[in-house]
């Protein structure tokens, strides 16, 4: 199967870096944010734009990784931080890929059982095929596909990159 390159390292780099002032001006006047990335990939952007957040700003950055059963996204929810750590803080939910909206609405009801001040979502790539009503707040790119495509985002020690197959 032929990969095609939708975004290269210096690409993601720099979406990265504009999410990650994107969030800092949508929460300026916080002092604390919980970045919480949706398990593997999401998790790693993540972690990217915390580290981008830390160093343009003065919040205090809580990294969380949610766990989400893509197959059976009904069964609970795991994150590694405990709901009290997220009670009543602003929360940015990232994932790498939005395909249907299911994960990231799943997730977003997870955090929803407390009380919360305000919530965004962020993802590398939009693909514009939502089945849910969930948009995202803060996106690198969005992409017109079939549904017979794919995206896969490879976050490496010695690449990072997205392609289509």
């Amino acid at each position: 199967m032929e990969k095609n390159i939708i975004l290269n390292q210096q690409q993601i780099k720099h979406i990265t870096k504009r999410i990650a002032y994107q969030i800092y001006e949508t929460f300026s006047e916080e002092t604390e944010i919980v970045i919480a990335g949706i398990a593997n990939s999401g998790f790693v952007f993540s972690q990217k734009i915390a580290k981008v957040l830390e160093e343009i700003s003065e919040i205090k950055v809580v990294i969380c990784e949610v766990q989400i059963n893509k197959q059976n996204p009904i069964k609970p929810i795991i994150t590694s931080i405990s709901e009290d750590d997220y009670v009543n803080k602003n929360i940015v939910l990232v994932d790498d890929v939005m395909n249907s909206g299911a994960t990231l609405i799943y997730g977003v009801r997870h955090f929803l059982n407390v009380p919360i001040k305000k919530f965004k979502t962020a993802v590398l790539v939009d693909r514009n095929h939502k089945n849910y009503p969930v948009k995202a707040d803060f996106k690198g790119i969005s992409l017109s596909t079939s549904s017979k495509e794919h995206i896969q985002v490879i976050f490496s020690e010695n690449e990072e990159y997205a392609y289509l197959s």
